[in-house]
Protein backbone atom coordinates (compact mmCIF):
# COMPACT_ATOMS: atom_id res chain seq x y z
CA UNK A 1 0.00 0.00 0.00
CA UNK A 2 2.30 2.67 1.09
CA UNK A 3 5.93 3.60 2.44
CA UNK A 4 5.95 4.76 6.24
CA UNK A 5 8.60 6.93 7.68
CA UNK A 6 9.96 8.42 11.16
CA UNK A 7 12.19 10.32 12.87
CA UNK A 8 11.80 10.09 16.98
CA UNK A 9 14.68 12.42 18.61
CA UNK A 10 15.12 16.22 19.42
CA UNK A 11 15.07 17.66 16.21
CA UNK A 12 12.96 18.04 13.11
CA UNK A 13 14.82 16.29 10.53
CA UNK A 14 13.66 18.09 7.73
CA UNK A 15 15.80 17.47 5.63
CA UNK A 16 16.62 14.19 6.57
CA UNK A 17 12.75 12.84 6.60
CA UNK A 18 12.33 13.88 2.62
CA UNK A 19 15.67 11.89 1.50
CA UNK A 20 14.00 8.73 3.31
CA UNK A 21 10.36 9.42 1.61
CA UNK A 22 12.51 10.32 -1.75
CA UNK A 23 14.62 6.65 -1.39
CA UNK A 24 11.16 4.71 -0.88
CA UNK A 25 8.44 7.01 -3.25
CA UNK A 26 8.13 4.01 -5.61
CA UNK A 27 6.22 2.65 -2.53
CA UNK A 28 3.76 5.18 -2.69
CA UNK A 29 3.31 7.89 -5.84
CA UNK A 30 0.11 9.32 -5.72
CA UNK A 31 0.74 11.48 -2.44
CA UNK A 32 3.97 12.15 -0.06
CA UNK A 33 3.25 13.49 3.40
CA UNK A 34 4.76 14.76 6.55
CA UNK A 35 4.43 15.97 9.98
CA UNK A 36 6.40 17.46 12.24
CA UNK A 37 5.96 18.03 16.38
CA UNK A 38 9.11 20.48 16.57
CA UNK A 39 12.14 18.55 18.70
CA UNK A 40 9.97 15.30 19.37
CA UNK A 41 8.65 13.49 16.06
CA UNK A 42 8.85 14.27 12.22
CA UNK A 43 6.76 11.37 10.32
CA UNK A 44 6.64 10.62 6.30
CA UNK A 45 4.31 9.49 4.01
CA UNK A 46 4.45 7.96 0.56
CA UNK A 47 1.03 7.01 -0.15
CA UNK A 48 -0.03 4.25 -2.68
CA UNK A 49 -4.21 4.70 -2.68
CA UNK A 50 -5.86 1.69 -2.64
CA UNK A 51 -9.07 2.75 -0.47
CA UNK A 52 -10.80 5.35 0.24
CA UNK A 53 -8.83 7.44 -2.98
CA UNK A 54 -9.68 11.25 -1.58
CA UNK A 55 -6.93 13.26 -0.70
CA UNK A 56 -8.97 13.29 3.27
CA UNK A 57 -7.31 10.09 3.39
CA UNK A 58 -4.09 11.17 2.79
CA UNK A 59 -1.13 10.24 5.30
CA UNK A 60 0.38 11.48 8.13
CA UNK A 61 -2.92 11.12 9.58
CA UNK A 62 -4.91 12.81 12.70
CA UNK A 63 -7.76 11.58 14.79
CA UNK A 64 -10.48 14.13 15.08
CA UNK A 65 -8.89 15.27 18.74
CA UNK A 66 -5.60 16.02 16.49
CA UNK A 67 -3.47 14.32 19.70
CA UNK A 68 -2.59 11.11 17.93
CA UNK A 69 -0.91 10.54 13.78
CA UNK A 70 -0.74 7.78 12.18
CA UNK A 71 1.24 6.37 9.31
CA UNK A 72 0.12 3.00 8.32
CA UNK A 73 1.16 0.56 5.22
CA UNK A 74 -1.10 -2.17 4.63
CA UNK A 75 -4.40 -3.01 4.34
CA UNK A 76 -7.19 -3.58 7.46
CA UNK A 77 -9.50 -6.04 5.61
CA UNK A 78 -12.24 -6.29 7.81
CA UNK A 79 -12.08 -2.48 8.24
CA UNK A 80 -15.94 -2.31 7.48
CA UNK A 81 -17.09 -4.42 10.65
CA UNK A 82 -14.99 -2.72 12.60
CA UNK A 83 -16.14 0.85 11.66
CA UNK A 84 -19.50 -0.56 12.23
CA UNK A 85 -18.46 -1.31 15.28
CA UNK A 86 -16.59 1.87 16.11
CA UNK A 87 -19.54 4.29 14.94
CA UNK A 88 -21.16 5.09 18.17
CA UNK A 89 -17.41 5.99 19.29
CA UNK A 90 -15.74 7.86 16.32
CA UNK A 91 -16.75 10.41 14.21
CA UNK A 92 -15.75 9.56 11.11
CA UNK A 93 -14.78 11.83 8.45
CA UNK A 94 -13.25 9.83 5.76
CA UNK A 95 -13.87 5.71 4.08
CA UNK A 96 -10.65 4.83 4.91
CA UNK A 97 -9.73 2.05 6.68
CA UNK A 98 -6.26 3.97 7.88
CA UNK A 99 -8.80 5.77 10.15
CA UNK A 100 -10.32 3.09 11.37
CA UNK A 101 -7.26 1.56 12.46
CA UNK A 102 -6.53 5.15 13.85
CA UNK A 103 -9.94 5.13 15.46
CA UNK A 104 -9.79 1.63 16.80
CA UNK A 105 -5.96 2.49 18.84
CA UNK A 106 -7.58 5.34 20.34
CA UNK A 107 -10.24 3.32 22.11
CA UNK A 108 -8.83 0.28 22.63
CA UNK A 109 -5.13 0.56 22.44
CA UNK A 110 -2.75 -1.64 22.06
CA UNK A 111 -6.11 -4.80 22.39
CA UNK A 112 -7.00 -3.27 19.00
CA UNK A 113 -4.28 -5.32 17.46
CA UNK A 114 -6.17 -8.95 17.97
CA UNK A 115 -9.37 -7.60 16.47
CA UNK A 116 -7.34 -6.88 12.99
CA UNK A 117 -7.56 -8.57 10.19
CA UNK A 118 -5.15 -7.45 7.55
CA UNK A 119 -1.18 -7.22 6.55
CA UNK A 120 0.06 -3.94 8.53
CA UNK A 121 2.79 -2.20 9.63
CA UNK A 122 2.33 1.44 11.49
CA UNK A 123 3.49 3.84 13.92
CA UNK A 124 1.23 6.20 16.04
CA UNK A 125 2.22 9.25 17.37
CA UNK A 126 0.68 10.70 20.92
CA UNK A 127 1.89 14.32 20.59
CA UNK A 128 0.52 14.64 24.16
CA UNK A 129 2.60 12.06 26.05
CA UNK A 130 5.10 12.20 23.14
CA UNK A 131 5.10 8.56 22.75
CA UNK A 132 5.25 6.60 19.95
CA UNK A 133 3.07 2.83 19.43
CA UNK A 134 4.13 0.72 16.37
CA UNK A 135 3.00 -2.59 15.43
CA UNK A 136 3.51 -5.06 12.95
CA UNK A 137 0.97 -8.09 11.43
CA UNK A 138 0.92 -11.42 12.81
CA UNK A 139 3.11 -12.86 9.75
CA UNK A 140 5.43 -9.45 8.95
CA UNK A 141 3.72 -9.27 5.46
CA UNK A 142 4.80 -6.08 5.93
CA UNK A 143 8.06 -4.40 6.49
CA UNK A 144 8.86 -2.65 9.67
CA UNK A 145 12.56 -1.55 10.10
CA UNK A 146 14.45 0.87 12.89
CA UNK A 147 17.54 1.55 13.93
CA UNK A 148 18.05 3.46 17.69
CA UNK A 149 21.49 5.35 18.65
CA UNK A 150 21.96 8.33 20.83
CA UNK A 151 18.56 8.47 22.04
CA UNK A 152 17.34 9.20 17.99
CA UNK A 153 14.98 6.36 16.73
CA UNK A 154 14.36 6.38 12.99
CA UNK A 155 12.11 3.76 10.91
CA UNK A 156 11.30 2.53 7.88
CA UNK A 157 9.23 0.47 5.23
CA UNK A 158 12.46 -0.40 3.77
CA UNK A 159 16.27 -0.23 4.67
CA UNK A 160 17.87 2.01 2.09
CA UNK A 161 15.36 5.36 3.89
CA UNK A 162 17.34 4.60 7.20
CA UNK A 163 20.69 4.67 5.29
CA UNK A 164 19.33 7.59 3.98
CA UNK A 165 18.71 8.86 7.00
CA UNK A 166 22.18 8.74 8.27
CA UNK A 167 22.72 5.36 9.76
CA UNK A 168 25.73 4.45 8.29
CA UNK A 169 25.84 1.49 5.94
CA UNK A 170 28.66 -1.39 7.71
CA UNK A 171 27.49 -4.97 6.85
CA UNK A 172 26.38 -7.36 9.42
CA UNK A 173 28.47 -9.68 9.29
CA UNK A 174 27.45 -12.38 11.66
CA UNK A 175 24.27 -12.55 9.47
CA UNK A 176 26.05 -12.80 5.97
CA UNK A 177 28.20 -15.59 7.42
CA UNK A 178 25.14 -17.34 8.25
CA UNK A 179 23.86 -16.58 4.91
CA UNK A 180 26.65 -18.18 3.28
CA UNK A 181 27.04 -21.32 5.70
CA UNK A 182 23.37 -22.50 6.28
CA UNK A 183 21.74 -20.29 4.00
CA UNK A 184 19.90 -18.31 7.07
CA UNK A 185 18.47 -14.68 6.34
CA UNK A 186 19.26 -13.90 10.15
CA UNK A 187 16.47 -14.07 12.76
CA UNK A 188 13.57 -12.61 13.03
CA UNK A 189 14.66 -9.00 14.64
CA UNK A 190 18.00 -9.20 12.76
CA UNK A 191 19.29 -7.76 9.14
CA UNK A 192 22.12 -8.09 6.66
CA UNK A 193 23.09 -4.11 8.67
CA UNK A 194 24.67 -3.52 11.51
CA UNK A 195 22.55 -1.30 14.04
CA UNK A 196 19.16 -2.16 11.69
CA UNK A 197 16.79 -4.38 13.25
CA UNK A 198 13.59 -5.36 11.77
CA UNK A 199 10.22 -5.38 14.34
CA UNK A 200 9.48 -8.95 14.38
CA UNK A 201 6.18 -10.53 12.80
CA UNK A 202 3.62 -10.34 15.68
CA UNK A 203 5.74 -7.92 17.59
CA UNK A 204 4.84 -4.11 18.83
CA UNK A 205 7.10 -1.28 20.00
CA UNK A 206 6.69 1.49 22.09
CA UNK A 207 9.03 4.64 22.36
CA UNK A 208 8.62 6.34 25.67
CA UNK A 209 11.32 9.03 27.26
CA UNK A 210 14.00 8.26 25.59
CA UNK A 211 13.46 4.18 25.97
CA UNK A 212 12.47 1.32 23.13
CA UNK A 213 10.66 -1.72 24.16
CA UNK A 214 9.53 -4.55 21.86
CA UNK A 215 6.93 -6.57 22.88
CA UNK A 216 5.18 -10.16 21.11
CA UNK A 217 1.71 -9.59 21.01
CA UNK A 218 0.92 -12.55 18.82
CA UNK A 219 0.81 -15.77 20.29
CA UNK A 220 0.47 -18.27 17.65
CA UNK A 221 1.51 -21.20 19.17
CA UNK A 222 -1.36 -20.81 22.16
CA UNK A 223 -3.50 -19.61 19.24
CA UNK A 224 -3.40 -22.79 17.76
CA UNK A 225 -3.91 -24.69 20.75
CA UNK A 226 -7.02 -23.30 21.29
CA UNK A 227 -8.18 -24.39 18.17
CA UNK A 228 -11.19 -26.94 17.81
CA UNK A 229 -9.93 -29.93 17.48
CA UNK A 230 -11.61 -31.35 14.62
CA UNK A 231 -11.35 -35.53 14.06
CA UNK A 232 -13.81 -36.00 11.20
CA UNK A 233 -12.66 -35.25 8.13
CA UNK A 234 -15.74 -33.79 6.62
CA UNK A 235 -16.45 -31.23 9.21
CA UNK A 236 -12.93 -30.09 8.89
CA UNK A 237 -13.39 -29.76 5.20
CA UNK A 238 -16.62 -27.35 5.47
CA UNK A 239 -14.66 -25.38 7.71
CA UNK A 240 -11.84 -24.72 5.71
CA UNK A 241 -13.69 -24.09 2.69
CA UNK A 242 -15.87 -21.72 4.37
CA UNK A 243 -12.51 -19.47 5.64
CA UNK A 244 -10.81 -19.88 2.23
CA UNK A 245 -13.78 -18.24 0.75
CA UNK A 246 -14.14 -15.82 3.18
CA UNK A 247 -10.29 -15.03 2.88
CA UNK A 248 -10.78 -14.33 -0.29
CA UNK A 249 -13.93 -12.67 -0.42
CA UNK A 250 -11.89 -10.30 2.16
CA UNK A 251 -8.95 -9.59 0.17
CA UNK A 252 -11.35 -8.12 -3.17
CA UNK A 253 -12.07 -5.19 -0.91
CA UNK A 254 -10.50 -1.71 -3.20
CA UNK A 255 -11.48 0.94 -5.00
CA UNK A 256 -9.06 0.08 -7.84
CA UNK A 257 -8.81 -2.82 -10.17
CA UNK A 258 -7.71 -6.82 -8.82
CA UNK A 259 -5.83 -9.12 -10.61
CA UNK A 260 -4.25 -12.23 -10.13
CA UNK A 261 -0.78 -13.44 -10.48
CA UNK A 262 -1.22 -17.43 -11.29
CA UNK A 263 1.38 -20.59 -12.07
CA UNK A 264 -0.02 -23.71 -13.00
CA UNK A 265 0.18 -25.23 -9.68
CA UNK A 266 -2.39 -26.50 -6.37
CA UNK A 267 -2.39 -23.50 -5.02
CA UNK A 268 -3.32 -21.19 -8.29
CA UNK A 269 -6.05 -23.53 -9.40
CA UNK A 270 -7.71 -23.35 -5.60
CA UNK A 271 -7.33 -19.22 -5.84
CA UNK A 272 -8.95 -18.83 -8.80
CA UNK A 273 -11.55 -21.55 -8.26
CA UNK A 274 -12.35 -20.17 -5.02
CA UNK A 275 -12.34 -16.29 -6.17
CA UNK A 276 -15.06 -17.58 -8.45
CA UNK A 277 -17.16 -18.51 -5.80
CA UNK A 278 -16.36 -15.55 -3.60
CA UNK A 279 -17.12 -12.98 -6.74
CA UNK A 280 -19.27 -15.44 -8.75
CA UNK A 281 -17.38 -14.29 -11.77
CA UNK A 282 -13.80 -13.72 -12.12
CA UNK A 283 -13.72 -13.63 -16.50
CA UNK A 284 -13.17 -9.76 -16.47
CA UNK A 285 -9.87 -10.08 -13.89
CA UNK A 286 -6.88 -9.96 -15.38
CA UNK A 287 -4.17 -12.76 -14.70
CA UNK A 288 -0.66 -12.97 -14.85
CA UNK A 289 2.39 -15.56 -15.38
CA UNK A 290 5.67 -15.44 -16.61
CA UNK A 291 7.97 -18.23 -18.69
CA UNK A 292 10.98 -18.33 -20.55
CA UNK A 293 10.78 -20.44 -23.85
CA UNK A 294 12.06 -23.61 -22.04
CA UNK A 295 9.60 -26.27 -21.78
CA UNK A 296 11.58 -28.32 -19.20
CA UNK A 297 10.36 -25.57 -16.49
CA UNK A 298 7.50 -23.57 -17.67
CA UNK A 299 4.47 -24.00 -16.45
CA UNK A 300 2.10 -22.20 -19.39
CA UNK A 301 0.21 -25.35 -20.08
CA UNK A 302 -1.26 -26.11 -16.77
CA UNK A 303 -1.25 -22.07 -16.67
CA UNK A 304 -3.70 -21.92 -19.58
CA UNK A 305 -5.69 -24.73 -18.82
CA UNK A 306 -6.51 -23.77 -15.44
CA UNK A 307 -7.27 -20.42 -16.83
CA UNK A 308 -9.43 -21.52 -19.50
CA UNK A 309 -12.24 -22.37 -16.88
CA UNK A 310 -12.51 -18.86 -16.55
CA UNK A 311 -11.89 -17.17 -19.48
CA UNK A 312 -9.54 -14.37 -17.54
CA UNK A 313 -8.04 -12.17 -19.89
CA UNK A 314 -3.89 -13.90 -19.66
CA UNK A 315 -1.10 -11.80 -19.37
CA UNK A 316 2.31 -13.90 -20.16
CA UNK A 317 5.39 -12.23 -19.53
CA UNK A 318 8.38 -13.50 -20.74
CA UNK A 319 11.72 -13.77 -19.01
CA UNK A 320 14.75 -13.88 -20.93
CA UNK A 321 18.57 -14.84 -19.81
CA UNK A 322 19.90 -11.37 -21.44
CA UNK A 323 17.24 -9.24 -19.06
CA UNK A 324 18.74 -11.12 -15.79
CA UNK A 325 21.93 -8.89 -15.61
CA UNK A 326 20.07 -5.34 -15.49
CA UNK A 327 17.20 -6.66 -13.22
CA UNK A 328 19.23 -8.13 -10.59
CA UNK A 329 20.85 -4.96 -10.45
CA UNK A 330 17.88 -3.06 -9.83
CA UNK A 331 15.98 -5.54 -7.79
CA UNK A 332 19.31 -5.82 -5.71
CA UNK A 333 18.69 -1.66 -5.16
CA UNK A 334 15.23 -2.60 -4.22
CA UNK A 335 15.55 -5.27 -2.01
CA UNK A 336 18.73 -4.39 0.20
CA UNK A 337 19.36 -7.21 1.09
CA UNK A 338 20.05 -10.65 -0.64
CA UNK A 339 17.16 -12.02 -2.43
CA UNK A 340 16.01 -15.67 -3.96
CA UNK A 341 17.36 -15.56 -7.30
CA UNK A 342 16.35 -15.34 -10.89
CA UNK A 343 12.35 -16.42 -9.92
CA UNK A 344 11.99 -13.45 -8.03
CA UNK A 345 13.45 -11.20 -11.00
CA UNK A 346 10.67 -13.02 -13.45
CA UNK A 347 7.78 -12.27 -10.46
CA UNK A 348 9.20 -8.87 -10.78
CA UNK A 349 8.24 -8.46 -14.28
CA UNK A 350 4.36 -9.58 -13.10
CA UNK A 351 4.02 -6.46 -11.03
CA UNK A 352 5.26 -4.13 -13.67
CA UNK A 353 3.35 -5.68 -16.15
CA UNK A 354 0.37 -5.51 -14.01
CA UNK A 355 1.20 -1.51 -13.30
CA UNK A 356 1.52 -0.68 -17.10
CA UNK A 357 -2.23 -2.24 -17.38
CA UNK A 358 -3.38 0.36 -14.28
CA UNK A 359 -3.81 -3.06 -11.81
CA UNK A 360 -2.76 -1.60 -8.21
CA UNK A 361 -3.73 -4.78 -6.34
CA UNK A 362 -2.92 -8.46 -7.22
CA UNK A 363 -3.44 -11.63 -5.15
CA UNK A 364 -1.31 -14.32 -5.10
CA UNK A 365 -1.04 -18.14 -3.27
CA UNK A 366 1.76 -17.75 -1.14
CA UNK A 367 1.35 -19.70 2.05
CA UNK A 368 -0.08 -22.56 1.55
CA UNK A 369 2.49 -24.76 1.38
CA UNK A 370 3.63 -23.57 4.39
CA UNK A 371 0.08 -24.42 6.18
CA UNK A 372 -0.21 -27.76 4.75
CA UNK A 373 2.97 -29.46 4.50
CA UNK A 374 3.40 -28.96 0.85
CA UNK A 375 7.00 -29.37 0.45
CA UNK A 376 8.44 -32.98 0.27
CA UNK A 377 10.65 -32.27 3.10
CA UNK A 378 7.97 -32.39 5.23
CA UNK A 379 7.30 -35.87 4.26
CA UNK A 380 10.78 -37.43 4.90
CA UNK A 381 11.49 -35.72 8.10
CA UNK A 382 14.95 -33.86 6.41
CA UNK A 383 15.89 -30.69 7.93
CA UNK A 384 16.44 -28.77 4.75
CA UNK A 385 14.51 -25.63 3.46
CA UNK A 386 14.75 -26.30 -0.48
CA UNK A 387 12.43 -28.65 -2.30
CA UNK A 388 13.75 -31.54 -4.55
CA UNK A 389 17.40 -30.90 -3.78
CA UNK A 390 19.58 -34.13 -2.22
CA UNK A 391 23.10 -32.24 -1.94
CA UNK A 392 23.42 -29.62 0.55
CA UNK A 393 22.91 -26.15 -1.46
CA UNK A 394 25.52 -24.36 0.80
CA UNK A 395 29.37 -24.26 0.42
CA UNK A 396 31.21 -23.29 3.46
CA UNK A 397 34.66 -24.16 2.12
CA UNK A 398 34.14 -20.82 0.12
CA UNK A 399 34.73 -19.30 3.21
CA UNK A 400 37.77 -18.23 5.23
CA UNK A 401 37.96 -19.70 8.51
CA UNK A 402 38.00 -16.74 10.51
CA UNK A 403 34.52 -15.61 8.38
CA UNK A 404 32.93 -18.82 9.46
CA UNK A 405 33.31 -18.55 13.15
CA UNK A 406 31.18 -15.55 12.77
CA UNK A 407 28.32 -17.37 12.25
CA UNK A 408 25.46 -18.43 15.04
CA UNK A 409 24.22 -21.24 14.97
CA UNK A 410 20.12 -20.83 14.29
CA UNK A 411 17.68 -23.50 16.89
CA UNK A 412 14.68 -22.85 16.06
CA UNK A 413 11.94 -23.22 18.78
CA UNK A 414 9.70 -26.73 18.63
CA UNK A 415 6.50 -25.99 20.52
CA UNK A 416 4.95 -28.56 19.04
CA UNK A 417 4.87 -31.95 19.63
CA UNK A 418 4.63 -32.93 15.88
CA UNK A 419 7.58 -32.66 13.81
CA UNK A 420 5.48 -31.98 10.68
CA UNK A 421 4.12 -28.97 12.74
CA UNK A 422 7.71 -27.68 13.97
CA UNK A 423 9.09 -28.07 10.49
CA UNK A 424 5.80 -25.96 9.11
CA UNK A 425 6.54 -23.86 11.82
CA UNK A 426 10.00 -22.70 11.48
CA UNK A 427 8.96 -22.36 7.74
CA UNK A 428 6.18 -20.10 8.74
CA UNK A 429 8.18 -17.49 11.14
CA UNK A 430 12.10 -18.18 10.54
CA UNK A 431 12.77 -19.21 7.14
CA UNK A 432 10.67 -19.89 4.39
CA UNK A 433 7.91 -17.37 4.78
CA UNK A 434 9.60 -14.37 6.24
CA UNK A 435 12.38 -14.13 3.17
CA UNK A 436 9.61 -14.87 0.23
CA UNK A 437 7.50 -12.02 1.78
CA UNK A 438 10.28 -9.60 1.94
CA UNK A 439 11.16 -10.83 -1.52
CA UNK A 440 7.66 -9.93 -2.53
CA UNK A 441 6.95 -6.76 -0.94
CA UNK A 442 9.83 -5.35 -2.74
CA UNK A 443 9.41 -6.10 -6.45
CA UNK A 444 6.01 -5.39 -5.91
CA UNK A 445 6.00 -1.93 -4.40
CA UNK A 446 9.04 -1.46 -7.02
CA UNK A 447 5.98 -0.78 -9.27
CA UNK A 448 3.75 0.33 -7.24
CA UNK A 449 1.66 -2.30 -7.10
CA UNK A 450 0.18 -3.94 -4.09
CA UNK A 451 0.48 -8.15 -3.63
CA UNK A 452 -1.95 -9.41 -1.08
CA UNK A 453 -1.97 -13.06 0.32
CA UNK A 454 -5.49 -14.11 1.19
CA UNK A 455 -3.76 -18.02 2.40
CA UNK A 456 -1.93 -16.12 4.73
CA UNK A 457 -5.21 -15.17 6.98
CA UNK A 458 -3.81 -15.95 10.28
CA UNK A 459 -7.62 -17.84 10.68
CA UNK A 460 -7.28 -19.82 8.03
CA UNK A 461 -2.94 -20.89 9.13
CA UNK A 462 -4.39 -21.19 13.03
CA UNK A 463 -6.43 -23.68 11.41
CA UNK A 464 -4.66 -25.32 8.88
CA UNK A 465 -1.70 -25.60 11.91
CA UNK A 466 -4.51 -27.22 14.14
CA UNK A 467 -5.69 -30.14 11.95
CA UNK A 468 -3.94 -33.82 12.52
CA UNK A 469 -1.16 -34.33 10.02
CA UNK A 470 -3.09 -37.11 7.90
CA UNK A 471 -5.41 -34.45 6.93
CA UNK A 472 -2.57 -32.81 5.55
CA UNK A 473 -0.44 -35.70 3.66
CA UNK A 474 -1.90 -38.64 1.99
CA UNK A 475 -0.29 -41.27 -0.23
CA UNK A 476 3.26 -39.45 0.31
CA UNK A 477 1.91 -35.83 -0.68
CA UNK A 478 0.84 -33.04 1.04
CA UNK A 479 -1.96 -30.54 0.94
CA UNK A 480 -4.61 -33.21 1.17
CA UNK A 481 -7.41 -31.45 2.38
CA UNK A 482 -7.11 -28.73 -0.18
CA UNK A 483 -6.68 -31.18 -2.95
CA UNK A 484 -10.29 -32.61 -1.67
CA UNK A 485 -12.21 -29.36 -1.29
CA UNK A 486 -11.37 -28.27 -4.83
CA UNK A 487 -11.25 -31.40 -6.65
CA UNK A 488 -15.15 -30.61 -7.37
CA UNK A 489 -14.41 -27.32 -9.55
CA UNK A 490 -10.82 -27.93 -10.83
CA UNK A 491 -9.31 -31.15 -12.95
CA UNK A 492 -8.22 -33.93 -11.12
CA UNK A 493 -4.98 -33.95 -13.49
CA UNK A 494 -4.30 -30.51 -11.27
CA UNK A 495 -5.70 -31.07 -8.23
CA UNK A 496 -3.64 -34.20 -7.46
CA UNK A 497 -0.18 -33.74 -9.27
CA UNK A 498 2.64 -33.73 -7.45
CA UNK A 499 4.38 -29.95 -6.05
CA UNK A 500 7.37 -28.83 -9.30
CA UNK A 501 10.38 -27.87 -7.16
CA UNK A 502 11.83 -25.22 -9.92
CA UNK A 503 10.17 -22.28 -12.32
CA UNK A 504 12.84 -20.96 -13.87
CA UNK A 505 16.46 -22.30 -15.68
CA UNK A 506 18.53 -20.38 -13.24
CA UNK A 507 20.55 -23.38 -13.49
CA UNK A 508 21.42 -23.68 -16.87
CA UNK A 509 21.55 -19.74 -17.18
CA UNK A 510 24.04 -19.38 -14.59
CA UNK A 511 26.49 -21.93 -16.36
CA UNK A 512 25.68 -21.05 -19.66
CA UNK A 513 24.15 -17.77 -21.04
CA UNK A 514 25.16 -15.86 -17.51
CA UNK A 515 28.75 -17.39 -17.32
CA UNK A 516 30.36 -14.19 -18.08
CA UNK A 517 28.49 -12.45 -15.44
CA UNK A 518 28.68 -14.63 -12.74
CA UNK A 519 32.68 -14.36 -13.49
CA UNK A 520 32.49 -10.98 -12.97
CA UNK A 521 30.59 -11.18 -9.97
CA UNK A 522 33.15 -13.65 -8.20
CA UNK A 523 36.32 -11.34 -9.94
CA UNK A 524 34.55 -8.12 -8.05
CA UNK A 525 34.21 -10.08 -5.13
CA UNK A 526 38.43 -10.95 -5.44
CA UNK A 527 39.55 -7.25 -5.77
CA UNK A 528 36.89 -5.84 -3.00
CA UNK A 529 37.30 -4.77 0.59
CA UNK A 530 35.28 -8.06 2.05
CA UNK A 531 37.61 -10.62 0.21
CA UNK A 532 38.97 -11.56 3.20
CA UNK A 533 35.71 -13.66 4.42
CA UNK A 534 36.65 -15.62 1.36
CA UNK A 535 38.70 -18.97 0.52
CA UNK A 536 39.41 -17.60 -2.91
CA UNK A 537 41.14 -20.91 -3.91
CA UNK A 538 38.16 -23.18 -3.23
CA UNK A 539 35.83 -20.41 -4.69
CA UNK A 540 37.42 -20.26 -7.62
CA UNK A 541 36.94 -24.67 -7.38
CA UNK A 542 33.18 -24.47 -6.56
CA UNK A 543 32.80 -22.30 -9.74
CA UNK A 544 34.42 -24.90 -12.07
CA UNK A 545 33.12 -27.62 -10.53
CA UNK A 546 29.50 -25.86 -11.47
CA UNK A 547 30.87 -25.49 -15.00
CA UNK A 548 31.69 -29.10 -14.79
CA UNK A 549 28.41 -30.38 -13.64
CA UNK A 550 28.22 -30.00 -9.85
CA UNK A 551 24.66 -27.89 -10.49
CA UNK A 552 21.87 -29.80 -8.70
CA UNK A 553 21.74 -26.19 -7.13
CA UNK A 554 22.66 -23.48 -7.98
CA UNK A 555 21.98 -21.50 -4.68
CA UNK A 556 25.59 -21.01 -3.55
CA UNK A 557 26.49 -19.48 -7.35
CA UNK A 558 23.59 -16.98 -6.64
CA UNK A 559 24.98 -16.23 -3.21
CA UNK A 560 27.95 -14.77 -4.83
CA UNK A 561 26.17 -12.78 -7.37
CA UNK A 562 24.15 -11.38 -4.08
CA UNK A 563 27.06 -10.30 -2.16
CA UNK A 564 28.57 -8.76 -5.24
CA UNK A 565 25.59 -6.78 -6.14
CA UNK A 566 25.38 -5.26 -2.46
CA UNK A 567 28.85 -5.29 -1.33
CA UNK A 568 31.39 -4.77 -4.07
Amino acid sequence: MCGIAGIIGSDNYQFEIHKMLESQAHRGPDFTGTYFDNGFATLGHNRLSIIDLSSNANQPFKDITKRFTIVFNGEIYNYLELRDRLKNDYDFQTSSDTEVLLAAFVKYGKTCLKMLNGMFSFAIWDNLNKELFAARDRFGIKPFYYSYNNNKLIFSSEIKAIHKAGSDKIPNENVWSGYFINGSYGAPNETFWKDINQLPAGHFLEYSNGHVKVEKWYDFVDRVRHQPKLTNYQEAQEEYIRLLVDSIKLRFRADVPVGFNVSGGLDSSALLALANISQNDISKIEAFTFYTNNEDYDELPWVEQIIGIYNNPLNKVLMSSNEVVSISKTISDIQDEPYGGIPTLAYSKLFASASKKGIKVLLDGQGMDEQLAGYDYYRNASNVTIQGIHKSPFRKNMLSDAFIELASKKDHPKPFNSTVKNTQYRDLFYTKIPRALRFNDRVSMAHSTELRVPFLDYRLIEFAFSLPTEFKIKDNQGKQILRDVISKYVDKKVTYAPKRPLQTPQREWLGEDLKGYVENCINSIKSSEYKSWFNIKELDLEWNRYLAGDNQSSFHIWQLINFSLLMS
